[in-house]
């Protein structure tokens, strides 16, 4: 990528980050920004959860005021996935407005799930991840907001579709703007690899169509391919030649990728029937691949029956796509080749420690900082990041690790590639190169709780074995289960598993000891990480209730989890002024 394109990127993601700082707090006019600002939950906790921090971002004047902020939760029973989730938020929408959601502009943030591969977002939400930049602090929530703050005054009524862990980034010439005024879908594209394109949606372009190669132009899309292989993406036409320097993707041959895109009421009304028409969902959807896949005028049916990509494949999968299909077969698909754009996925631990503590092009595209909302953080700690903590000055923080919502005491050290996330850390105590530790409110027979839940860096909390007599397949930090349980002293006990018997993983199972106040649990658990790192032996506190990170979710106390950041950010602004 040239410096050109770089600059151009820098100047761009600058001038929305402005924008939207100007309108944080303010009562924005008709049409300067979105009617409607919708963020999808899971269930009806993660919904409470997610309107509790709306609440307490729009009175601490973080968000523009005069927006309608709504949050929708998916029905009781089976995953739906984002399709069914933008299925039945449409829906509620329409209960919701009747008529007027007609004229009205909406961002639909996909926020549902729990976060399995990066747990410190678990509790609270990946569209509440704090982000090292902005004054207050801008969350995943803002950022969303200020990538795409210019386009509600260039779009018809309509639906902006978005997930809430990715950002994309892109410049497009003076005078020009990002318009959605096309009926049915209109698509957002990014030139990328054709590595980068087996993991996305690709999108198959009419030749004829494409008049330039500008920063930015718009054409109609004969096809969309759901994580094709390379040769899928050649026989099908999706290959495109790189011809001028003015694209992000340095390679000779690139596809063009999806991440968000637009749906007029119309098309939205049609979204509508296909809901009344499938009735209660008992399946997966994908908002991505079982809606873009039915458009085109080369789109074809085949995709319906291959469930290669299908995280669980429920029995009404195939027909239900195939009903998708035949509802949407014929409607438009536009694309708008974001030729100078960069795409950025952070939805996995080492992802995240990547982009927030390595990767300088990032840090120079969006301005990310090494320390953002924070106090007597050590500036020589360089190549980490610290966010909305409280260090004392003797602290250190080792290159590549993340330090969020925490209190370090005189004297910690965190290792190389960590992330201590919501921590309070007793003075003299050293973390581990390349561990994550997290700690939670937890409502325990009555009593507000502190679990701290640990893993190494790069475990895997989702594979999962058949049954508790296979745990020696998982892996803890390197180590089997098994091992771990022999350094805790829990060989002799049958380790439980919370949820389904039958899918057992790191997740759902019980390690974690409940304490009677944050510090000790931070203390007792990493005396149990040491323990299984050193070949030594610490057993959780004799009589300690142990839980799982999926038990501490369904019994998580948010409301005193915010209290505790409610008491660092007065803190923060407390010695902010005194410096």
């Amino acid at each position: 990528m040239s410096q050109d394109c770089i600059r151009k990127l820098q100047r761009a993601t600058g001038e929305k980050l402005g924008k939207l700082n100007s309108l944080r707090g303010r009562e924005v006019q008709p049409g300067e920004f979105w009617d409607v600002v919708v963020v999808t939950a899971a269930d009806g906790g993660q919904k409470e959860a997610y309107e509790l921090q709306i609440s307490e971002k729009v009175d601490r004047r973080e968000l523009p005021a005069g927006v309608h902020y709504k949050v929708f939760s998916d029905p009781p029973g089976s995953k739906i996935g984002n399709g069914g989730s933008t299925l039945f938020a449409l829906q509620q929408l329409h209960d919701s407005y009747g008529k007027t959601l007609s004229r009205m502009r909406i961002i639909l943030i996909h926020a549902g799930g729990f976060s399995q591969r990066l747990p410190s977002a678990s509790a609270t939400g990946k569209i509440f991840m704090a982000l090292p930049l902005g004054d207050p602090i801008y969350q995943m929530l803002e950022l969303k907001l200020a990538i795409y703050v210019d386009f509600p005054s260039h779009m018809k009524p309509g639906v902006l579709v978005t997930c809430a862990d990715d950002i994309e980034l892109y410049s497009i010439a003076e005078g020009e703007s990002v318009q959605f005024d096309k009926p049915g879908f209109t698509a957002l594209a990014h030139p990328s690899p054709l590595s980068v394109g087996t993991g996305h949606g690709v999108f198959v372009l009419d030749p004829l169509e494409r008049s330039s190669h500008s920063e930015m132009e718009t054409t109609s899309c004969l096809r969309f391919l759901h994580k094709p292989n390379i040769d899928k993406m050649r026989d099908s036409g999706a290959v495109c030649k790189r011809q001028t320097g003015l694209f992000s993707v340095s390679d000779t041959e690139f596809v063009y990728t999806d991440s968000t895109y637009y749906v007029d009421f119309d098309t939205a009304k049609s979204l509508l029937k296909v809901l009344n028409e499938l009735g209660p969902l008992d399946c997966e959807i994908d908002a991505y691949g079982d809606f873009l896949q039915a458009l085109g005028p080369k789109a074809t049916i085949e995709y319906t029956e291959n469930t290669a990509n299908v995280t669980k494949e429920g029995s009404s999968l195939v027909e239900v796509r195939q009903k998708i299909f035949r509802l949407l077969k014929g409607t438009p698909l536009n694309v708008i080749l974001l030729n100078n754009s960069k795409f950025y996925h952070i939805g996995t631990t080492s992802e995240y420690l990547f982009h927030l503590t390595e990767d300088e092009v990032l840090r120079s595209e969006l301005g990310l900082l090494s320390s953002a909302f924070s106090v007597n953080t050590n500036e020589n700690s360089s190549g980490s990041c610290v966010m909305y903590s409280v260090l004392d000055p003797s602290c250190s923080v080792g290159a590549g690790s993340v330090v969020e919502y925490s209190r370090l005491g005189a004297g910690v050290s965190v290792g190389r590639g960590s992330i201590v996330s919501s921590c309070r850390v007793s003075p003299g105590l050293s973390v581990p190169d390349g561990v994550f530790t997290h700690s939670l409110c937890v409502n325990h027979r009555g009593h507000t709780r502190f679990v701290t839940i640990f893993f190494g860096i790069n475990d895997n909390l989702k594979h999962s074995v058949d049954a508790p007599a296979y745990m020696a397949e998982l892996r803890f930090c390197g180590f089997s289960l098994p091992e771990c349980l022999s350094r805790w002293e829990m060989e002799d006990e049958v380790l439980r598993f919370s949820g389904d018997t039958s899918c057992c993983n790191l997740w759902n199972a019980r390690l974690f000891p409940v304490c009677s106040d944050q510090e000790i649990s931070y203390s007792t658990s990493l005396k149990m990480l040491e323990a299984v790192l050193s070949g030594s032996s610490s057993p959780p506190p004799k009589d300690a209730k142990l839980l799982s990170m999926q038990e501490c979710l369904q019994c998580k106390n948010l409301e005193e989890m915010l209290k505790l950041r409610k008491g660092l950010y007065d803190d923060i602004a407390q010695g902010k002024l005194i410096n």
